[in-house]
């Protein structure tokens, strides 16, 4: 068995693997899996935090998908810190993360909160994974999104003042205001501190997971892509006299895998697996030339599953290059994904989250394609 991700993030010389935790029904399944994922040599397990997900309702049919006979919704999601709580109870070294949460709507001293909960429930094996938030889960709810990458680098601060002291503090915010304010509960040395991991992809969150973080974990991305952000992370450590090791790099990718070069081809051509493009950002298109097929409506802070009707979906997903589906989706037959994963290792990668969604397009390849991941994690 592998060994785990260091608890404070720092960087290591080999690849880890994380896998997806179970996050629909039925709930025994989230222990389940969450052992399946500990015994195939995963080192972490990291849970979406979703009231929606990124699939519109109007794809979700069973002329599209034969999942949809089985699960009415694509919007179905346990609360994912209980089901954290579960998967940690269920195993015995794994280590269990959000990929991400946010503190938009989630106040951070509640997130502070849980997550040291979650530390002391699991004897340090939580993971606090941040991010400034999605539309999907934010504008339906009437949950602001103004200045969301300033209201994360307050909330990192605001959840390390809490679990710094069991005294009252205070802190004055632009977001918020802390008055003798208590967190009492506090770390101890077998339940510390969870580390806290940035989705990072714009300059201002770039900037804050080298000051601040232990661990950079955004989507998957080309090599010179993902090395050129990586260089302005370790910048921004160094300036803020950090070790350009403090923090881990990480990356998640949704990931499509088959013994057939062909099978993979067709399955990246789904309106499922090619949809889930339209939550990248413009820039993911005009890498190749081409704009967002939704324009102003895409990308992670504005695009919103459900106010696609079925024909703007099925037309905004023909117009989505293989290309970008390529740089954001890891694909491939086993060998292929390992050379992808070595060219991503070679330029900084040290965790990779590999997130299957391979039966969208087939149900009948869940257990084989989960399977083949393992081969790749035992490469």
């Amino acid at each position: 068995m592998s060994q785990l991700p260091p608890a404070d993030g720092k960087s290591r010389d080999r690849l880890t693997f994380g896998l997806p935790g179970t996050i629909v029904p039925p709930f025994a399944s989230v222990a389940r899996n969450a052992q399946r994922s500990e015994a195939a040599g995963a080192e972490a397990i990291w849970f979406p935090d979703h009231l929606m997900g990124f699939w519109p309702q109007s794809l979700w049919t069973p002329d599209v998908t034969p999942l949809a006979a089985l699960q009415a919704s694509p919007h179905v999601f346990f609360d994912p810190f209980v089901a954290m709580a579960s998967a940690g109870e269920a195993t015995s070294h794994l280590r269990l993360g959000t990929a991400v949460t946010q503190p938009l709507s989630r106040h951070p001293a509640h997130l502070a909160q849980s997550f040291l909960t979650l530390s002391h429930l699991t004897g340090g094996r939580a993971i606090l994974g941040l991010g400034a938030g999605e539309a999907e889960n934010l504008a339906p709810y009437g949950v602001g999104v103004e200045r969301a990458a300033a209201r994360v680098e307050e909330a990192v601060e605001i959840i390390r003042l809490l679990w710094s002291s069991g005294e009252p503090v205070s802190f004055a915010g632009s977001f918020w205001d802390l008055r003798d304010a208590v967190l009492g509960l506090q770390p101890t040395s077998e339940a510390p501190p969870p580390p806290i991991w940035l989705a990072a992809h714009g300059p201002r969150m770039l900037r804050l997971t080298g000051r601040a973080a232990d661990g950079w974990l955004p989507i998957k991305m080309p090599p010179a892509a993902y090395a050129a952000a990586l260089a302005k992370v370790r910048h921004a450590a160094a300036e803020a006299g950090r070790s350009t090791d403090d923090v881990l790099p990480a990356a998640w990718g949704f990931t499509v895998v088959h013994e057939d070069e062909r099978e993979v081809a067709r399955i990246l051509d789904h309106p499922l697996v090619k949809g889930v493009c339209l939550m990248f950002g413009a820039q993911s298109f005009h890498r190749h030339g081409v704009e967002h097929p939704l324009g102003d409506r895409g990308g992670f802070h504005e695009y919103i599953p459900t106010r696609l009707s079925r024909a703007d979906a099925l037309a905004a997903v023909a117009r989505i290059p293989g290309e970008v589906v390529r740089d954001h989706l890891f694909a491939g037959t086993p060998d292929q994904l390992v050379f992808e994963l070595r060219a991503l290792e070679a330029v900084g990668l040290r965790h990779a989250v590999l997130w299957n969604i391979t039966f969208l397009a087939d149900p009948a390849l869940a257990g084989p394609s989960f399977r083949l991941l393992d081969e790749v994690i035992r490469a």
